[in-house]
């Protein structure tokens, strides 16, 4: 008896439950449900977006809190984009970087940190490349002429600004060396460059390690034009003049004589 709302009789049941062999079950699979491409199509063009999404996020869109997190392969291939949140000296500074820039929200959606305890580790130490500006008072040593003058340019031309860093390498302090620009008045500026132009910094004259990021040739040009204008540090006697590089040796030697005598 069929009871009602039923399409089935119980016979049927009993036929349906009967145990089927494996490979009978394996034959009567509609494998042409798979071949229709309405049927996998759809799938694949997620899980490829997916994978694609992931990708662009984690090359692009994830953001670096610190140079240790640089992937090596990024080195001489990539830029970051960030903004600057302290001057360190003439030619260093701290980048916390806002990938994507305002197009991901940067400054209107998400806050880039102001306060010194919002920002510890997470900021990029950054080495201008190809440059070097005169030295600071630190460490005991006195501070060399001009390097007021180069760390109050350097503070008042980018600090607070948003930067892209060409990145070239990590240095020994684990700074990373890279060239670096800014938007002045629409137009996109080497900073390391215009600190050469105005005699505020010198090229980097390492015997080895110097990294130009292939501007060399460039910024030597505009160091020995700021030379023959005289422009910043360039202005004294030239037989007062002493380098960045020629300053360090000295206070170098000198600070090993000093420990030699004392012991």
């Amino acid at each position: 008896m069929v009871w009602p709302f039923t399409s089935a009789s119980k016979k049927d049941e009993e036929a349906s439950r009967q145990p089927v062999a494996w490979t009978e079950s394996l034959n009567e699979t509609d494998w042409q449900h798979y071949k229709d491409p309405r049927n996998w199509i759809p799938t694949l063009l997620v899980t490829a977006t997916v994978l694609a999404s992931l990708k662009i996020y984690r090359s692009y869109l994830r953001r670096i809190p610190g140079a240790i997190h640089i992937q090596p392969n990024f080195f001489r291939k990539r830029s970051l984009f960030g903004r600057v949140t302290s001057v360190g000296d003439g030619d260093n500074f701290h980048l916390y970087h806002t990938p994507g820039g305002r197009l991901a929200g940067w400054g209107w959606l998400r806050r880039v940190p102001v306060k010194k305890t919002e920002l510890r580790n997470k900021t990029i130490p950054i080495r201008i490349a190809g440059v070097d500006a005169p030295e600071g008072a630190h460490f005991g040593r006195p501070a060399q002429p001009f390097s007021t003058d180069a760390l109050a340019w350097l503070s008042s031309y980018i600090l607070g600004r948003s930067v892209r860093a060409k990145i070239h390498r990590r240095d020994q302090y684990d700074r990373v060396v890279a060239t670096v620009f800014v938007r002045r008045w629409l137009l996109r500026r080497d900073v390391g460059l215009e600190m050469l132009k105005r005699g505020l910094a010198t090229t980097y004259e390492a015997k080895s390690g110097a990294e130009f990021g292939g501007l060399e040739e460039k910024y030597k040009a505009a160091e020995s034009k700021a030379k023959a204008k005289k422009r910043g540090m360039w202005g004294g006697e030239p037989q007062f003049f002493e380098s960045p590089r020629d300053y360090k040796t000295r206070m170098n030697l000198e600070e090993a004589q000093s420990n030699n005598a004392k012991s």
